[in-house]
């Protein structure tokens, strides 16, 4: 039997006031901002991959998190702090051995530094990833499992939406259940519900049923305002999980701003979240869209897109990229990649392409075939998936020219880039490019300091995000096209 949780709704009709409430008339961020600075907890955002800082920007993010790292970053004058762990690209196994190391380690540098950390673990807003696992991991390093976990996948950049419980991707105008998404059949973070409750209930097997699931309603936020909010969280039992419905960055401000309270009050928590959460829990206003002049090397070589993503949202930007842009559009075989013998010349192949383009001045595409190869198993598609962002890191480690820009597209192609590919230790979230699409300045350590990074999540943007990037970014002269790309 089909219910509401499964059925896509207008958008424009479904966000208007009516049938919603009107939102809550007060602008609370300043507030926010002056609590903020108030506290000395700082936040720790545990990114399971790097698309996670695309709402925020003058934020650190460290990709190791030694003791000694930790101790020296907390002291430091940011609101937040962003470790990188990549967790994603990982088997549950691993993921929860990381998150376990990490949660030691922070609270071994919490105590050195006397700085009181407060985390969020920070996913996919379309609800893939290691949960409860990695999060109940890193409670446990850290002594915190009785904290209430407060669940707030909105992503608003992205069009993620959550409505009486039940999470939306929007799809142009029509709001579709997340279950209903391509992203529900992922290979290795599948699943069957869009209603939170339902999807916290499937995710723990049971441990934790639909009715245990408490809720923050969009009438709670926007009728009654931040003291509900406080209500609430306040009567919240240990343990508990709590699902946040949201659909602007309002209603996120007045969950916020309720939430300060309880934690006056003396109480905390745990976090689940997509990006909009993190922006306004630290009291950052937004900032415009970043400019060319702000992301461009200043010399002739031409730049650089990677694609590893291979969701249809990102195909349908690389098509319409290689049709708009005058660049070098170099296809790298997933199915050569994965054998062995032909790996080697396929790498070559492509880095010789790239590296003979950028130095002449124009930019090239670096993409992965479109086919998804992918195991009967959720540990073989993630092997799999290793394995062809390795092989696209060994190209990049052959770069012989500092491109004039780098744009990596997906989440583990992003990460592993930026570990693996170009040495980031520590950056700087700069702004974003485009709405969820934030930029980096590379750290002295890198192999180019003080170069801008672009990280594309992979599920984010308009059929013409990349090509637009291109069109700001890149250098237009006369390419002479050839069979590059075959």
């Amino acid at each position: 039997m089909t219910s509401a949780a499964d059925l896509p709704i207008n958008k424009g009709e479904c966000l208007s006031s009516p049938p919603l409430p009107a939102e809550w008339p007060e602008d609370l961020l300043p507030e926010i901002a002056r609590l903020v600075r108030s506290d000395p907890t700082k936040v720790i955002v545990l990114d399971d991959d790097p698309t996670g800082t695309q709402t925020v920007h003058g934020i650190p993010v460290l990709t190791h998190w030694s003791v000694e790292a930790l101790a020296e970053e907390l002291p430091k004058p940011y609101p937040a702090c962003f470790i990188l762990t990549n967790t994603r690209s990982l088997a549950a196994a691993d993921a929860c051995r990381l998150s376990r190391d990490i949660g030691a380690n922070l609270k071994q540098a919490s105590a050195q530094a006397g700085v009181s950390v407060e985390v969020v673990s920070r996913s996919d807003s379309t609800l893939r990833g290691h949960y409860p696992a990695e999060v109940d991991a890193v409670a446990g390093a850290m002594q915190l499992k009785d904290l209430a976990c407060l669940m707030l996948p909105c992503f608003f950049e992205g069009g993620r939406y959550t409505i009486n419980d039940v999470h939306y991707v929007a799809e142009q105008d029509v709001l579709i259940p997340a279950a209903q998404t391509a992203y529900a059949r992922d290979a290795a973070f599948g699943y069957r519900h869009s209603n939170l409750r339902q999807w916290v209930q499937e995710k723990t097997a049971g441990r934790i049923r639909e009715e245990q699931v408490a809720s923050v309603s969009l009438d709670a936020i926007r009728r009654e305002g931040p003291d509900r909010v406080n209500e609430i969280l306040a009567g919240l039992a240990p343990g508990a999980v709590c699902v946040v419905n949201a659909v602007t960055y309002r209603d996120v401000e007045v969950f916020v701003r309720g939430l300060m309270e309880t934690r006056r009050q003396g109480k905390h928590f745990l976090y689940r979240s997509a990006a909009s959460f993190v922006r306004v829990r630290c009291g950052i206003a937004p900032r415009d869209l970043l400019q060319a002049d702000e992301l461009v090397a200043d010399h002739r070589n031409g730049g650089l897109f990677v694609v590893g993503s291979y969701v249809p949202k990102t195909t349908e930007q690389v098509n319409l990229l290689k049709r708009q842009a005058d660049l070098a559009a170099v296809e790298i075989d997933v199915a050569r990649l994965l054998r062995a013998p032909l790996r080697g010349a396929e790498v070559n192949r492509a880095a010789g392409i790239m590296n003979t383009t950028i130095a002449s001045g124009h930019d090239v595409l670096l993409y992965t075939s479109r086919e998804l190869v992918k195991d009967r198993t959720a540990e073989g598609s993630l092997e799999i998936g290793r394995r062809v962002s390795d092989s696209l890191i060994d190209v990049v480690k052959r770069l012989r020219h500092q491109p004039s820009y780098l744009v990596a597209k997906g989440g583990i192609t992003s990460s592993d880039i930026a570990t693996k590919g170009l040495g980031v230790r520590r950056a700087m979230v700069m702004g974003q490019v485009l709405p969820g699409v934030p930029a980096w300045q590379l750290g002295a350590e890198t192999r180019y300091p003080g170069m801008a990074y672009i990280v594309f999540p992979g599920n984010v943007g308009e059929a013409d995000a990349l090509a637009v990037i291109k069109a700001r970014l890149g250098r237009r002269p006369r390419l002479r096209r050839s069979r590059q790309d075959s």
